[in-house]
């Protein structure tokens, strides 16, 4: 098996059915390219204690496995240092002395692109940067790091979506707690791991722009095929959440649902009747079956029967 997929999820609370789906998409497209499938936990912010373990047994009972041991994240910080170290000393990342309220005030300025940082912090002077880092200072913080795009435009080809272009952002890659960001860790992970494909949510299709970036100025090798899929929201089109009720397999079970209406649900999402296993996902999973149902899915969670 020369190619890898790869499932990620965040150990600070349990995964709901919008998550699962991800998970049984990113595996399915995997296993039917007779692809390894790599499992990481990214566990460098929140972790609450036990939810990884709940998260391997949920994603186990749907059906999906795993090659080699589960990778925590925090055991690559090394790897993630030394990376920053070589974009610092390329000139290719800059100090960001801004606050969320800076960036907020600036987004909403006229001609601000949104989701995008203004570059307030791009090209400052020597006295600039040091008075950034005395303000900084104070409130017992550190500068980000931010990598230095300078405008680039970038392009990828994503399986589901098709063809995505733009402005390269300069996301963080450090934050100011002296943790290495997401952008910069993942496209580290699953390189180091040999991940060929990237199957997630679409909410996360503009950052591959800066990862894809990222992976290019770092040399790292394999490139991966990119499949962002639509998400799962509720009956007001916001993204799915535990607050929207029996989402998570524990509250479904206890509303009468298991695996296979689970699975049954998850694969009427994606136009295929009769599922009850990731296997049949798998069996007729493709990408043209995907874009054919590319709108977000509205899940209505079913209620429990009175008296449970």
């Amino acid at each position: 098996m020369s190619g890898c997929g790869r499932y990620a999820p965040t150990p600070s609370g349990d995964l709901h059915i919008g998550n699962l789906r991800t998970a049984v998409l990113a595996w399915a497209f995997a296993r039917a390219g007779g692809s390894r499938f790599h499992l990481r936990m990214e566990d460098t912010e929140r972790v609450v204690p036990g939810v990884a373990e709940r998260q391997l047994r949920d994603l186990a009972s749907l059906g999906i496995d795993w090659d080699g041991p589960v990778v925590s994240q925090r055991t690559r910080a090394d790897a993630h240092a030394r990376a920053l170290e070589t974009l610092v000393g390329e000139g290719l990342a800059y100090e960001c002395y801004c606050t969320r309220k800076d960036i907020r005030e600036a987004a909403s300025a006229p001609h601000a692109q949104p989701g995008r940082y203004p570059g307030t912090c791009r090209d400052l002077t020597r006295a600039d940067r040091e008075r950034g880092r005395a303000k900084l200072a104070r409130v017992g913080r550190q500068p980000a790091l931010r990598l230095r795009a300078d405008g680039v435009r970038w392009r990828i080809r994503d399986e589901i979506v098709g063809e995505v272009g733009g402005v390269v952002d300069d996301v963080v890659l450090r934050r100011g707690d002296g943790v290495v960001a997401y952008n910069l860790a993942v496209v580290l992970d699953d390189a180091w791991a040999g991940v060929t494909e990237v199957c997630r949510g679409d909410d996360l299709v503009s950052s591959a722009l800066s990862q894809d970036y990222l992976a290019d100025l770092l040399g790292l090798a394999p490139r991966v095929r990119y499949l962002h899929v639509p998400l799962v929201v509720n009956e007001e089109g916001r993204r799915l959440a535990k607050r929207d009720g029996a989402v998570t397999l524990d509250d479904l079970a206890r509303c009468g649902w298991g695996v296979a209406e689970v699975m049954g649900a998850i694969g009427r999402s994606i136009g295929l009747e009769g599922v009850r296993h990731a296997e049949d996902v798998r069996d007729a999973i493709t990408p043209e079956l995907i874009r054919r149902h590319c709108a977000p899915w509205v899940f209505v969670p079913p209620v429990a029967a009175s008296g449970d």
